[in-house]
């Protein structure tokens, strides 16, 4: 089989993920790396033996060796880059979220209809191995209806600053950029029931907290103490029409002594635990039960979840079936992502 020539848009520390999960798969040849930094372009190109190096992603997509591109740029250019792609013959995964807007997100549907082409959405959390697990188990009837969920991803100082800070580019803080994850998770898991409104609220109180000394933590690679603009906590209660909820909180910031992350869902017949690790809960014989499943990872595993990704892109691109985590979804995602930021501007629920 002829292998499959990719190319990866922005160099940037998520494209690490794309790249190394590209080079372990067997039909694809990493052909080009682009970047606006050319430096940083050709560093990755190295790294990973690409052919070619761009500095202009129109000339890569010009480019009729290339088949498929992963998009890992900034939020403000996944539609702009996507929907030029798939025009041009490419097949597209893009990392999350899949845009800054509803309109956007809508126009990108409509490239991939026109274009015949595929757009796979970087959820890489629905290819970690144990939330298939789960979803197996879930499809079986195992957990029976699920009513309810919650999730949690709490960052005491995590602001990556830079573009992460930066509204225009990023589209907002840790609800479109961590949210995204934890609100995906549980609405695949629950099925993807169909939203009915959303009630938000989102905080600007400790910013990028740059005056903090004696504690690490990631900083963008254009990091600005003197740039912020997005929030620094957001919480929101998503209802649906089938009467199921979820509840999630989300920061960059805030005054807890050490991280906290958690995803629990919650059925007529048992429950289950993702985050920090799995776990089951159900009845057995009139008595309750706690289930630990003996896996490879109890918990999310980075670097197997990228590669499953990854695996799953090319073998649709492969034989042409349409992926786990589609355009639609990204869709609907981004309703509910600007919902909540609209429902915390203007103080009261909102109906999708």
């Amino acid at each position: 089989m002829k292998k499959l020539k990719v190319a990866v848009i922005g160099a940037g520390s998520i494209s690490d993920e794309h790249l190394k999960s590209y080079q372990n798969h067997p039909d694809v040849e990493i052909y080009a790396v682009c970047d606006l930094n050319e430096e940083r372009a050709k560093r990755k190109g190295a790294q990973y033996g690409a052919s070619k190096i761009y500095v202009s992603y129109q000339e890569l997509l010009a480019d009729k060796e290339i088949d498929a591109v992963s998009v890992c740029t900034w939020n403000l250019s996944h539609a702009e880059i996507s929907i030029a792609a798939l025009d041009a013959g490419k097949h597209v995964l893009v990392e999350k979220p899949l845009c800054k807007t509803v309109e956007q997100a809508l126009l990108m549907q409509d490239a991939v209809k026109r274009s015949g082409k595929l757009l796979q959405v970087g959820f890489v959390r629905r290819y970690d191995a144990n939330v298939q697990m789960l979803r197996s188990f879930s499809e079986k009837g195992d957990f029976g209806e699920i009513y309810y969920a919650k999730a949690s991803s709490i960052r005491r100082l995590g602001n990556p600053g830079g573009w992460f800070a930066d509204v225009e580019r990023s589209g907002g803080g840790p609800l479109i950029d961590i949210g995204v994850h934890m609100i995906d998770l549980c609405w695949y898991m629950m099925g993807r029931p169909k939203v009915k409104s959303v009630s938000g609220n989102t905080y600007r109180k400790l910013g990028n907290r740059a005056h903090i000394q004696n504690l690490s933590y990631y900083k963008a690679a254009d990091w600005d103490p003197n740039l912020n603009t997005v929030e620094d906590l957001a919480n929101a209660l998503i209802r649906f029409e089938n009467g199921a909820s979820l509840f999630v909180d989300v920061s960059f910031s805030l005054h807890i002594k050490e991280d906290e992350g958690s995803v629990k869902l919650y059925g007529d017949k048992g429950g289950y635990v993702i985050d920090p690790s799995i776990s089951i809960t159900t009845e057995n014989h009139n008595t309750i039960v706690s289930i630990v499943p003996q896996v490879d990872h109890q918990g999310f595993h980075g670097d197997s979840a990228f590669q499953n990704e990854i695996n799953h892109f090319v073998s649709c691109v492969q034989t042409g079936r349409q992926p786990l985590s589609p355009v639609e979804d990204g869709v609907e995602m981004m309703k509910i992502l600007c919902g909540i930021y609209e429902s915390a501007a203007m103080g009261k629920e909102v109906y999708l």
